[in-house]
């Protein structure tokens, strides 16, 4: 007999310093495993079957702000996550439940991963996949450069070139990575798949603190992406290249060594959004369609 499952979607955060990555992989801390540990736990599972589905995979050191996910539980099983009423008290709305599962799950993830933070938890349609249904994902990457100040108090979560940069010479050079590209150039290739992305957005602008931090928004990224981006528009405003040089780099959809793909840790995955609901199947089933290569 088939047991009825429930899609529950997690919104999250974590600084990614001490992770070795979204990932779960044996003897390392990731935070697929501590967040997994921590569902089996109020789920009294074994860990294997609390699976995450994510959104965003993030690599070693690098972090999120708008992180999601989604896991199929048993009402069962929910059930145990979320305290029982007792005799005489009222019976609690579902925006009290919830709220009651975000802080349980917290407080279980906050003995072994202060780092990570539960924002919400809630019910979704069986439909939502945190990864298929996405329509866009949005990254922001910190850096200061040779003739900034440095701060401390945000170094883990900036990168430091050292070297000038100009900052109209790396707004222009985004521009020109915008649209639908093959982007190979900038990523680590995975057997079977395509760097055909859309890059929506990539604006840069001077924090309030003084470094310099870049928006970039596509309908998803390959593996080392958006690191790979930022070294190649870094490259273009310290005058390693130009701009003509790098849309020749684009266009030849090859790794190169003319530009350097930039630590992680001055990235953060900012935001990942999804239509509405009566939506979510069709994004999902055009999203695992292979998109066919550029000419």
């Amino acid at each position: 007999m088939h047991t009825p499952s429930v899609r529950l979607r997690l919104d999250l955060s974590y600084d990614g310093t001490d992770f070795s990555g979204w990932a779960a992989q044996p003897g390392l801390r990731t935070v697929q495993g501590s967040l997994e540990a921590a569902l089996a736990t109020l789920l009294r599972i074994e860990p294997e079957a609390a699976r995450l589905t994510v959104g965003g995979r993030t690599d070693a050191g690098v972090h999120a702000r708008g992180q999601v996910a989604h896991l199929d539980v048993t009402p069962a099983q929910l059930d145990k996550w979320t305290a029982r009423r007792r005799p005489g008290e009222r019976e609690l709305g579902d925006d009290e439940l919830a709220r009651m599962r975000v802080r349980k799950l917290t407080g279980v993830v906050a003995r072994d991963a202060p780092d990570i933070s539960v924002h919400a938890v809630r019910e979704v349609p069986a439909a939502f996949d945190a990864r298929f249904s996405a329509l866009r994902r949005r990254y922001e990457y910190r850096l200061i450069n040779a003739d900034m100040r440095k701060d401390p108090l945000v170094a883990r979560y900036t990168a430091h070139v050292p070297r000038p940069l100009d900052f109209d010479s790396m707004q222009a050079a985004a521009d020109d990575l915008l649209g639908l590209n093959d982007f190979t150039t900038f990523c680590k290739a995975r057997e079977g798949a395509t760097a055909v992305r859309d890059l929506l957005r990539f604006e840069w602008r001077t924090t309030e603190d003084g470094a310099y931090a870049a928006r970039i928004e596509a309908d998803a990224f390959c593996h080392s992406m958006v690191r790979a981006l930022i070294g190649a528009v870094v490259a273009v405003g310290s005058g390693r290249i130009d701009r003509e040089e790098l849309a020749a780099l684009r266009d030849a959809r090859a790794r190169t060594s003319r530009f350097t793909v930039m630590p992680a840790h001055g990235l953060s995955l900012e935001e990942i959004a999804y239509p509405g609901d009566d939506a979510l199947e069709e994004r999902a089933e055009a999203t695992r369609a292979r998109r066919a290569p550029l000419p």
